[in-house]
C-alpha cells in the first residue's frame, strides 16, 4: 500500500460525549500502513455544551473551527474540506499539533461524530480502496447496538439500504455520508457536496455525481463502526397530526425541502422527476388524512 495521508472531515453540534468517543476510536485504529498520517478537521456548528473546548483539551491535534448554529451539516462538511485543502491537510500523529504537517492528503474521510469506528475500520476501507483503484469511493456501513445496518450505501431510485458483504465489497449507487473514503483522484473529479443541499440529500447527490463521472462506488466488507441509534423516524409520520402539519414537517429542512428535493430529482431521476417530486408530499397528505379518519 502506498503512503497514505488522510484528511478526516467531521462536524459536530451539541454532542460532546459522542464526538469525543468518535475521536478516541479514530485514535485507536490499528493495522495501518507504516507512515500513515491523519489530519482531523472538525467544524462545530454553534455547540453550547462545550464540544469545541473539550475536543481542544482532549485531542489537541484536531483542528477545530467554530461557526454559527445556522450552518448546515452539508455546509460544515464543505468548510472542513476547504480547511483540509488550505493547510495541506495530510496531518501527522494525532498527538501532534492541530492539523498536523502540511503534506497534501491522498484521501478524505467523511466521519460522522456519532460513529465509533471499529479498530480495523480504516485499514479495511483503505485496502478496499487500493484493490478497487484510485477511482472508487468506499463506503463504511454502520450498525446500531442491536447489530442492524442503519447507514450504508444505497441502491436504485428508492435508495434501498445495502447490506455489507462478509468478505467482498458490494456495489451501490450512492451513500449515507457517515463513513465515506474519497481518494484524491475522485475528489478532483467530483469535488465537495453541493452547496444547494443542506443535509442528507447532499450525500446522495455526491454519490450520484460520482457514479455519473464513471467512479465506482463500493461498500466495504463488514461494518466500519457503530452508532447509538439509526435515523429518527420522520416527524411527518407522527400519528394523529393533521394534513397541514404533516406537510409543514415533510417540506421542512429536516425532511424534504421542495427546492432541494426538486434539484435532486431533476439531476438524477429524469424522466420520472416530476412524478418523484410530488410523490412524497402526496403520500404524506394521504397518510395524515387516513390517520385522522381512522382516529
Amino acid at each position: 500500500m502506498h503512503s497514505v495521508h488522510l484528511a478526516v472531515l467531521m462536524t459536530s453540534h451539541d454532542h460532546r460525549a459522542r464526538t469525543l468517543s468518535a475521536l478516541r476510536a479514530l485514535e485507536g485504529q490499528r493495522g495501518l500502513p507504516a507512515g500513515t498520517t491523519l489530519g482531523v478537521h472538525l467544524v462545530d456548528t454553534g455547540s453550547t455544551d462545550g464540544t469545541p473546548e473539550a475536543v481542544r483539551l482532549h485531542h489537541p491535534a484536531v483542528e477545530v473551527m467554530s461557526v454559527g448554529p445556522d450552518v448546515s451539516r452539508n455546509q460544515a462538511l464543505r468548510i472542513a474540506s476547504r480547511n483540509s485543502r488550505s493547510g495541506g491537510g495530510g496531518g501527522g500523529p494525532l498527538g501532534g499539533g492541530p492539523g498536523g504537517p502540511s503534506h497534501a492528503w491522498t484521501h478524505q474521510l467523511w466521519l460522522d461524530d456519532g460513529v465509533v469506528l471499529f479498530r480495523d475500520a480504516l485499514v479495511t476501507l483503505l485496502r478496499t480502496s487500493e484493490t478497487a483503484g484510485a477511482g472508487a469511493v468506499v463506503v463504511g456501513a454502520v450498525r446500531n447496538a442491536y447489530g442492524d445496518t442503519v447507514y450504508s450505501g444505497r441502491r436504485g431510485r428508492s435508495l434501498t439500504l445495502v447490506e455489507p458483504g462478509a468478505h467482498r465489497p458490494e456495489r451501490c449507487d450512492t451513500y449515507d455520508g457517515r463513513v465515506v473514503l474519497v481518494p484524491r483522484a475522485v475528489y478532483d473529479v467530483v469535488g465537495d457536496p453541493d452547496k444547494v443541499f443542506r443535509h442528507r440529500m447532499g450525500d446522495y447527490d455526491h454519490g450520484r455525481r460520482a457514479q455519473r463521472a464513471g467512479v465506482a462506488v463500493l461498500v466495504a466488507p463488514g461494518h466500519a463502526g457503530e452508532c447509538v441509534d439509526g435515523p429518527a423516524a420522520p416527524g411527518s409520520r407522527e400519528p394523529g397530526i393533521g394534513v397541514r402539519e404533516a406537510l409543514r414537517r415533510v417540506t421542512s429542512v429536516r425532511e424534504l425541502p421542495p427546492r432541494q428535493w426538486w434539484a435532486y430529482c431533476l439531476r438524477h431521476t429524469w424522466p420520472w422527476a416530476p412524478y418523484l417530486m410530488v410523490s412524497p408530499y402526496a403520500r404524506t397528505a394521504a397518510r395524515a388524512t387516513l390517520g385522522r379518519l381512522r382516529g
